[in-house]
C-alpha cells in the first residue's frame, strides 16, 4: 500500500507524483497544492481538510511552502526544497526520479525559475531554475518507453531556460533532439509549455519530427506591450507573433494554446482589447484564461487594481473568443481519423483536443479514431 496523492496546479505538480507517493508513509495522503491564484490555495485547503478526515496528510508545494499557517492545523507541511529528501520523510536512500507513469508519463526535466515576474509567486515557492542533466532525462524517457508509454510530455516551471545551469549549457531543443534520436522507440513526445523570450532555433527545427505533437502552450500573459512591461515579461506583443509565425513554419498545423491574464493591475479598455486581438493575431485555438489575482509579496499587489467585476468581465470575454477558436479547430477534425492517447473514457489527439471514445480503450494505449460530432464542448465518436 503507497501513500495517496491529490496533485493541483501545474504538469510539474503532475510530475512529482509517484514520487511522492513512493516517499510519503503508506496509507497517507499527500496534497501537491499550488498558489498561483487565491482561489489555488482555497481549493488546496479544501482538498487538505476532506482528506484529514480520513488520515494522515501531509501538505507540500507551492501553496504550503509559501503560507504554511494555512494548511498547520490540518497537516505536515513540507515545503518544496525537501519534499524529494528521503529523510524528510523517514527514510533512507537517493531521492526517486521525477517522473510519473499514467496514461501518458510526465518528466520533469526542470525545476525553479530565475525571473522576476510582478504577478508570480512561483519564483518565491520553487527557488532558482534548476535543470536535470540531459543524459538523466533521456533515460527516465527511456525507460518510460521501455515500460509501453506511448508518449512522454515534458514538464518544467521555466522548461525553456533548460540548461543554462548545466555543463556546455544544452538548449531545450538540444534535449528534445536527444530524445526523438536515442528514444526511437517512443512514438509520442509533447512539450508543456515555451516561453515566447526563449525557444531556441534547435526546438524550433525538433518540430518538423512527426514524434514530436504538434501543440504548444506559450506563456504570453497579455497582449499590450505596456501591460507585458508592467508584468517583467521578456517578450513584446510582436515578438509572440513572430514566434508563432516561426512555429507554423516548421509545422504548419501547430496547435497554439496560451496563458492569458484578464485585468492585470492598470490595464485598460484600449490593453484589454490588445489581448483579445491577440487570440486572432497569433491563432490561438486553446487557452488559459484567468482574471487576475492579486498574490501577497508580488510587486503587482502594490500596482493600482482593476476592480475584480472588470477583470472578471474581461476574463469572460477573452474565453468566449478562445473558445469559438476552439471550436472551429475542433471541427477541422469532425470526420478525420486521429490517433489517440487513451485515458479510459476519452483520450488526447496529436493537437490536444480531447475526443470522448463510443466506449473505454487500455489507459495508455494508442487508438485510431474518428470524431463524428462536438459534444459538450470535446469532440466524441
Amino acid at each position: 500500500m503507497s501513500a495517496a496523492v491529490i496533485t493541483h496546479g501545474c504538469r510539474s505538480n503532475l510530475a512529482e507524483r509517484d514520487a511522492l507517493a513512493a516517499l510519503a508513509p503508506a496509507g497517507a495522503t499527500v496534497v501537491n497544492s499550488c498558489a498561483v491564484t487565491a482561489e489555488a490555495v482555497r481549493d488546496a485547503r479544501a482538498a487538505v481538510r476532506a482528506a484529514a478526515a480520513s488520515g494522515p496528510v501531509y501538505v507540500t508545494g507551492c501553496a504550503a511552502t509559501l503560507d504554511p499557517g494555512r494548511f498547520a492545523d490540518l497537516a505536515k507541511i513540507i515545503p518544496n526544497a525537501l519534499k524529494f529528501q528521503p529523510e524528510t520523510w523517514g527514510r533512507e536512500g537517493t531521492p526517486p526520479a521525477i517522473s510519473t507513469r499514467q496514461s501518458r508519463g510526465f518528466v520533469a526535466v526542470q525545476d525553479g525559475c530565475d525571473h522576476d515576474c510582478t504577478f508570480c509567486v512561483t519564483r518565491l515557492a520553487r527557488g532558482p531554475s534548476r535543470s536535470t542533466p540531459l543524459a538523466d532525462v533521456v533515460a527516465r524517457v527511456s525507460a518510460l518507453a521501455a515500460h509501453g508509454v506511448n508518449e512522454v510530455v515534458l514538464t518544467g516551471i521555466d522548461t525553456t531556460s533548460y540548461g543554462h545551469d548545466l555543463a556546455g549549457k544544452p538548449t531545450l531543443g538540444q534535449l528534445v533532439h536527444a530524445i526523438l534520436a536515442q528514444v526511437p522507440v517512443l512514438p509520442r513526445l509533447r512539450l508543456s509549455s515555451l516561453d515566447a523570450a526563449e525557444a531556441d532555433e534547435a526546438l524550433l527545427e525538433a518540430f518538423t519530427d512527426r514524434r514530436l505533437m504538434p501543440h504548444i502552450h506559450l506563456s504570453l500573459q497579455s497582449g499590450d506591450d505596456l501591460i507585458l512591461k508592467r508584468m517583467k515579461r521578456r517578450h513584446a506583443r510582436a515578438d509572440a507573433i513572430r514566434l508563432v509565425e516561426r512555429l507554423k513554419r516548421a509545422r504548419p498545423d501547430i496547435a497554439i494554446g496560451a496563458d492569458l491574464i484578464a485585468g492585470f493591475p492598470t490595464e485598460g479598455e484600449a490593453a484589454h482589447r490588445n489581448s483579445l486581438a491577440l487570440i486572432a493575431d497569433c491563432d490561438l485555438v486553446h487557452a488559459h484564461v484567468f482574471p487576475f489575482s492579486p498574490r501577497p509579496g508580488t510587486a503587482a499587489a502594490r500596482m493600482p487594481q482593476v476592480p475584480p467585476a472588470t477583470a472578471k468581465s474581461r476574463a469572460a470575454s477573452l474565453r468566449e473568443s478562445a473558445n469559438e477558436r476552439h471550436k472551429c479547430f475542433q471541427e477541422r477534425y469532425l470526420k478525420s481519423i486521429v490517433e489517440v492517447v487513451s485515458e479510459g473514457a476519452s483520450g488526447l489527439t496529436p493537437h490536444g483536443l480531447k475526443l470522448r471514445f463510443r466506449q473505454p480503450y487500455p489507459r495508455g494505449a494508442l487508438v485510431e479514431a474518428s470524431a463524428r460530432r462536438i459534444e459538450n464542448g470535446v469532440l466524441a465518436e
